[in-house]
């Protein structure tokens, strides 16, 4: 199981939302940079790089922070937040993105989203697919749609889906546990599919036991930054 360690920028600096909530933001470094140095430094190959400028204003905003940590590092990162148009799509992935994830679009405009797949490959587009009450949340998770996660997923598997990151928005960020029944049910219901657990991961107990469940990777984001876990741990992991 890949563990990969979770970015999220407003103005340029390491900030984390609790359950998504922009007016509950907490900074924690000035400079990203830094931080996805330190991951790099204890072994770690992946960051999921989320763009929160992006995701409210439904564009590519943060990627100069994006091309920054591309080249001067060697993390595998995947970025998400505001990607609606091809050209953002480009921008992204011009400025070092090894694969992007997309939500909102994947809900509001399929169209685009599958032409993205059709253009680029199931290796390189990740499904967002984080999930509020049952349902598919979008918009940075301001919104929530009208459709049920698992026939969500199953539409984008016949569309050639290979890897999503499911969120489980009423965990997220308040540090008390991950939802194992929840990534059971999908792993379950979709087993082709790479699964990257998100939202709520607290401990290394949490982490064994995603791995348990067969999840193809977990971000961590808040748990690192409040010494719940660490990157010694990790590195061990």
């Amino acid at each position: 199981m890949f563990l990969i360690p979770a970015i999220d920028i407003i103005d340029g600096k390491c900030v984390r939302l609790t359950q998504g909530d922009y007016s509950q933001k907490k900074v924690y470094n000035e400079d990203p940079l830094e931080v996805a140095k330190a991951y790099e430094a204890h072994g770690l190959q992946r960051l999921h790089l989320v763009d929160l400028d992006g995701a409210k204003a439904e564009r590519i905003v943060n990627h100069a922070v994006l091309e920054k940590m591309a080249s001067k590092t060697s993390l595998h990162i995947d970025f998400g937040g505001g990607l609606k148009s091809d050209e953002d799509l480009r921008i992204a992935f011009e400025c070092g993105a090894q694969q992007v994830t997309g939500g909102t679009i994947a809900v509001k405009d399929p169209e685009t989203f599958k032409g993205w797949l059709a253009q680029h490959g199931a290796s390189r587009i990740i499904l967002g697919s984080d999930v509020k009450n049952g349902k598919v949340a979008v918009s940075g998770w301001q919104e929530e749609s009208d459709l049920p996660l698992f026939p969500f997923l199953e539409r984008y598997q016949e569309e050639g889906i290979r890897y999503t990151i499911c969120t489980d928005v009423s965990k997220d960020g308040l540090l008390q546990g991950t939802s194992l029944e929840l990534y059971g049910a999908i792993r379950d219901r979709f087993p082709a599919l790479n699964l990257i657990a998100s939202g709520g991961v607290t401990t290394m107990g949490d982490l064994e036991a995603l791995r348990e469940l067969g999840c193809y990777g977990a971000i961590i984001g808040k748990a690192i930054y409040e010494g719940r876990i660490s990157l010694k741990e990790l590195e061990r992991f």
